[in-house]
């Protein structure tokens, strides 16, 4: 009998801990979605709304890369520092160089095709990547993949085509006047999937090979990242410029600087839902949070649909999803062909 009070105790501390679970859930959940929405909402603003009366649009996309890049490696360096890790590098700094060439030409291709295409035809776009992913992944870490993987791949794909393709016959948003070019659009996303396919990849190799630390990587990365922007800018003369209309257009500045905070914090949201709750939670609030992002910049932006980029976007959703929830449940096959989901993930290109 002195043994009966143990029970409802221990019931109570299990209520306690899914309590303590669901707020760290709702934490990722309101972290992620909300600093990547505002991060796609100032993209998009950056890249396709003139500022000032004499409606300038802001060409620098290498100096956004550059900004956020800065940022987020000042940030791992502290965050390396307070949790007394090694600052060493694990791997090779070609390596790390590589991944920071690779990442850089991404980003680069997505804000440039955003001067050619709508945010929604972009986000969209960017849930082919699956097929590029296993291209590199077949070649670099030498992986073999299912026939579910490749059926949701050409699923997702043919979703994306019919959204690129059938666009809605008249935009009336303002920011559009003779900039839509979908070749050029499409051209720059082509580049950026099989540059993200490539650095999602050769990332997920150096972790199995070095066994690094996830802000290791982040530091060295985004540090090769910076010089690597920097004598870009440099090279093109775009740096002072870049200034000089930031200077001139105070918004465009504090623009570029929430994006650049947003950018890093997603970073360590993204980084702590992985960790704490795994790939799975992780694919199932980025699938969300692009559903999201499409529909707010829809209205925010004034890019109305067609019924087939409707009828587009529902096949590539519901394919995300199914894919997502079929891997709820346990398969020795997932374990080794699945295509690498956010090992080091990237805010700047989700």
């Amino acid at each position: 009998m002195a043994d009966e009070p143990a029970l409802p105790v221990a019931a109570g501390r299990d209520k306690d801990e899914r309590r303590r679970l669901m707020g760290r859930c709702a934490l990722a959940v309101v972290g992620i979605m909300s600093t990547l929405l505002v991060y796609g909402v100032l993209q998009e603003k950056l890249m396709r709304v003139p500022y000032g009366a004499e409606k300038e649009f802001f060409r620098y996309s290498l100096f956004l890369v550059f900004c956020n890049r800065i940022t987020t490696s000042m940030v791992s360096a502290l965050v390396l520092l307070s949790s007394k890790k090694s600052t060493d590098p694990v791997a090779p700094i070609q390596k790390y160089c590589v991944v920071s060439f690779s990442n850089i030409l991404t980003t680069t291709c997505q804000y440039e095709a955003l001067k050619y295409v709508s945010f929604p035809v972009q986000t969209l776009a960017k849930c082919a990547k699956m097929i590029p992913v296993m291209i590199w992944g077949t070649i670099i870490m030498k992986k073999k993949y299912g026939g579910k993987d490749y059926f949701f791949a050409v699923i997702v794909t043919m979703g994306c085509s019919l959204f690129i393709l059938y666009p809605a016959s008249m935009d009336v948003s303002p920011l559009n006047k003779g900039r839509e070019s979908t070749v050029w659009g499409v051209s720059l996303m082509l580049g950026y999937l099989g540059f993200d396919g490539f650095t999602s990849t050769f990332q997920d190799k150096l972790f199995k090979g070095y066994e690094m630390e996830i802000h290791n990587q982040i530091f060295y990365t985004t540090m090769c990242s910076c010089v690597i922007s920097l004598s870009g800018l440099i090279l093109q003369n775009h740096l002072l410029p870049a200034v000089d209309f930031m200077v001139r257009h105070p918004d465009c500045f504090y623009d570029v600087l929430i994006l650049s905070t947003v950018a890093t914090a997603s970073q360590f949201f993204i980084s702590y839902t992985i960790r704490t709750f795994g790939a799975l939670t992780f694919a199932t609030i980025m699938t969300t949070r692009q559903l999201v992002s499409i529909l707010l910049s829809c209205v925010w932006f004034v890019h109305p649909l067609s019924w087939m980029q409707w009828v587009g976007a529902a096949i590539v959703f519901g394919a995300l999803y199914a894919k997502t929830f079929s891997r709820s449940k346990p398969q020795k096959a997932a374990a080794t062909s699945s295509p690498p989901q956010g090992s080091a993930p990237n805010a700047a290109n989700s």
